[in-house]
């Protein structure tokens, strides 16, 4: 196991601008350009005798280029039909291309359908790169750069339970997003799912494996630069920032809310998201050693309620097991470039989805944290007790129907708060509305909900710094008419 935190810098990506995506289409400047260069060339067939060798000598360099280029800098699954449409109509455009005008053209009426055929793959090819696209992630809004780490230590004093080894101990693994100096233009920005390209594909392969979907389906994901830079300056100043420690849902990892985590970086706070080895799908750590979540055995819905009970309580040693590192990178303990910046005083713990009961946990039994804060998440508690910080619970609409035991725990855990506890429904939202997914899901509302690819972002952000400027740092704030605007609000006071 890893004995001491370490940071390590992603492989270079020499095709890293090649693979910028256009804002709004989901594809990259030279998908388009295939894109247009194989609807040209279907083209050429129809258009009047004095133009069609141009045209096809055009569209023929600019899609077999575009097709070189996107073999070295890495196709996409999407582009498949494109490329099958190219295929099939280079033939026949190749004596046009020649200059032979007396070649005998396909007649109309089989040319007719074929280039229907063709321009209907090409559609279908740009459909599922707008459906499936490399993840556009929102520029923060704050006056900070972001800048990111990845951090790993071992808790020495919990022996690893999953292993056979008596000597085994726990090794974690957390992503930092922190307040950076801005960095110089053309700095390559961090990938979304992992530090390299390899430990991208491993954690891609692991949860695709988990949820049961196609692998193919997030090599969009895979690809995706967020607007962090790996281990940027920290902020000029002395400002020591408030923590944010954050726990993903079960068998997802550090990297799934990265747009949250990046707008609360830019307005002054760090940002730690675990991994959580044996309940995250895969968790790769510096030296190559890949920890795959097993494949626990459950035959029923009390079996499956116990297990994640478990697992909750878990993930919260391990959140206090990452307030104490921290602690140690603040002092100088461990060597770390946020040395003296880090206010471990100021904590708060969030949670989403099966980390909310990781999150509530941890306020439970550590009082270092000043607060608690659940995106969708389910307060999974073998043994619920009261707890002393303030609590904002934040959770979908549109699938309340499908569990109908969630909101009723929610708000009797919300109610052991000795201070404040919020719960808050916002319309039109789904599951996966509090994660980055919208950015990177196929735009169905039954998916992502009904607030588009950004918007959701956007209120999840607004409703969080809320919550934390008023509860880390202070700040006079009407919490109860922040949240009123954004959906249908309970409270629940200790004195009531």
């Amino acid at each position: 196991m890893p004995a001491s935190s370490t940071s390590t810098q992603p492989a270079s990506l020499t095709t890293a601008s090649v693979n910028e995506t256009i804002s709004g289409i989901g594809t990259t400047p030279i998908e388009a350009a295939l894109v247009v260069g194989a609807l040209a060339l279907v083209s050429v067939r129809w258009l009047p005798p004095r133009f069609r060798r141009r045209v096809a000598i055009g569209a023929a360099a600019v899609s077999l280029a575009s097709a070189a280029v996107l073999a070295v800098a890495g196709l996409r699954w999407q582009m498949i039909p494109v490329l099958v449409a190219v295929a099939v109509v280079l033939p026949f455009t190749a004596r046009t291309m020649l200059g032979k005008p007396g070649a005998r053209r396909t007649r109309w009426w089989l040319a007719g359908p074929g280039s229907a055929a063709c321009v209907l793959a090409i559609v279908a090819g740009v459909g599922a790169a707008i459906a499936f696209p490399v993840p556009d992630f929102p520029t923060p809004t704050g006056k900070h750069a972001v800048g990111t780490t990845v951090i790993e230590w071992t808790d020495s004093g919990r022996r690893e339970k999953r292993t056979t080894d008596p000597d085994d101990v726990r090794a974690l693994q957390a992503q930092i997003w922190y307040p950076a100096e801005a960095s110089p233009d053309g700095a390559e920005r961090a990938l979304s799912m992992g530090r390299s390209e390899a430990e991208a594909n491993v954690v891609a392969e692991a949860f695709a494996d988990y949820l049961g979907f196609p692998r193919f389906v997030l090599d969009g994901v895979v690809a995706a630069r967020t607007n962090s830079v790996r281990d940027a300056p920290v902020a000029s100043g002395k400002e020591r920032f408030p923590v944010v420690l954050f726990t993903p849902g079960g068998g997802v990892g550090r990297w799934t809310n990265t747009a949250w985590a990046e707008e609360l970086a830019s307005h002054g706070y760090v940002v730690a998201a675990l991994d959580h080895p044996y309940d995250t799908a895969a968790v790769m750590f510096a030296d190559g050693r890949t920890v795959r979540r097993p494949k626990y055995p459950i035959s029923n819905d009390g079996e499956a309620r116990r297990l994640v009970e478990k697992l909750a309580a878990v993930r919260a040693r391990d959140l206090s097991s990452a307030l104490t590192h921290l602690g140690r990178l603040d002092n100088g303990e461990v060597k770390s470039i946020l040395a003296g910046r880090l206010d471990t005083e100021r904590a708060a713990v969030v949670g989403m989805s099966a980390g909310g009961g990781g999150a509530f946990q941890a306020a439970r039994t550590d009082e270092r944290f000043s607060a608690v804060l659940t995106l969708d998440g389910n307060p999974y508690d073998a043994h619920p007790g009261p707890y002393d910080q303030p609590a904002l619970a934040l959770t979908q609409q549109m699938g309340l129907a499908d569990n109908p035991r969630y909101i009723p725990d929610l708000k009797r855990v919300l109610k052991l708060s000795t201070t404040t506890g919020y719960l808050l429904t916002i319309p039109g939202t789904a599951h996966p509305t509090f994660t980055d997914a919208p950015l990177w899901m196929p735009p169905v509302p039954s998916l992502i909900g009904t607030h588009g690819r950004t918007e959701p972002n956007r209120i999840i952000n607004e409703l969080t710094l809320g919550f934390l400027d008023a509860e880390l740092r202070g700040r006079p704030t009407d919490l109860p008419g922040l949240f009123s605007e954004h959906g249908e609000l309970s409270v629940y006071d200790s004195d009531e």
